[in-house]
């Protein structure tokens, strides 16, 4: 799709502008590139790497999980993280229960072997599984959907793009450095400036384990997310976000988190955004295996296809005056 733009911020979010030159509010919609993990923290004389968590990890899912450390040069090595069998366990000993003790066995013999491989400390060390259809076919299990799916979702809008039917200036996209504090998201929306900014992202659902009436169920469509620790939804958006859902038979969940998103420093862009998040339910994120469902991605595409057409600036002012 040709875009009147490709932007970068400083720290490595990017933006495809459509409406570049016209003198329309600006519409901002974002996933995020980076997923949890961990990096080479050091590399002891047997050959074993220790790690430290990059972004928010518990120790107790990672033990005796396949890892993939990353080189510079971008080749991949195998390692698997180290947990005491539980024959070992009987005389007292306790098992593996912090990252501190936690390492990566790649099956080397030396800190030597180690670095001949071109693993240095500071690579970046990822879980490592396969992308599956579940057995009816209406289901996706696989590694970081947070947020595989908002960049995936990015790459779609953007393909499938009508520019002819937009009344705003369009940035789409996706930021860095979400895991670790919305980094990207703080740059990019100081860079743009937008009116309005949505955060497209996974959100963790609570059906297998404690259902919520607003904990977020797979397939029941997006999640409106009405709260989380870092933003109040704004009430006129909120309004807007539903009105269009039913208007178009959208099916939509009221979700309550306990995580932020992008959105959360995006609502400080400029002189303060109307920021809010439309989010994709997804089970057993943060580990090494998540699951989504198709009928809630086509949902999610079809809410934002919606207000990415239906926007314009009456529509921005009286969204600020709810």
């Amino acid at each position: 799709k040709k875009t009147d733009n490709i932007i970068q911020d400083g720290l490595g979010s990017i933006y495809a502008i459509f409406n570049d030159n016209k003198d329309l509010p600006t519409l901002m919609i974002a996933g995020h590139m980076d997923e949890v993990g961990f990096m080479v923290s050091g590399i002891k004389d047997n050959g074993l790497l220790e790690i430290i968590p990059i972004g928010g990890v518990d120790p107790a899912v990672f033990l005796s999980q396949h890892l993939d450390v990353i080189t510079d040069e971008g080749k991949k090595i195998r390692g698997i993280t180290g947990a005491i069998p539980p024959h070992l366990l009987r005389d007292g000993a306790k098992q593996i229960s912090s990252f501190e003790e936690m390492f990566v066995d790649l099956g080397c013999d030396s800190k030597v072997e180690v670095l001949s491989l071109g693993i240095r400390i500071g690579n970046q060390v990822v879980p490592h599984n396969e992308f599956i259809y579940t057995a009816n076919g209406n289901k996706i299990i696989s590694k970081a959907w947070d947020d595989r799916f908002g960049v995936a979702m990015m790459l779609d809008l953007i393909d499938e793009l009508e520019v002819d039917k937009l009344k705003v200036r369009l940035v789409i996209g996706a930021n860095v450095q979400e895991e670790v504090g919305t980094r990207g998201a703080q740059t990019a929306t100081q860079m743009i400036k937008p009116d309005v900014f949505i955060a497209v992202d996974c959100s963790p659902c609570s059906d297998t384990y404690k259902p919520s009436e607003t904990g977020g169920s797979l397939g029941k469509g997006f999640m409106v997310r009405f709260y989380d620790p870092g933003i109040i939804m704004h009430q006129g958006a909120y309004k807007y976000v539903t009105e269009i859902a039913n208007k178009n038979n959208i099916s939509y969940q009221l979700y309550r988190a306990k995580g932020g998103t992008d959105a959360v420093k995006a609502q400080y862009a400029g002189a303060g955004a109307i920021s809010f998040t439309i989010g994709m339910p997804a089970r057993y994120i943060h580990t090494t295996a998540s699951m989504i469902s198709l009928k809630d991605y086509l949902e999610v595409k079809k809410e934002l296809k919606a207000i990415i057409y239906d926007l314009d600036e009456a529509k921005i002012n009286k969204i600020r005056e709810e």
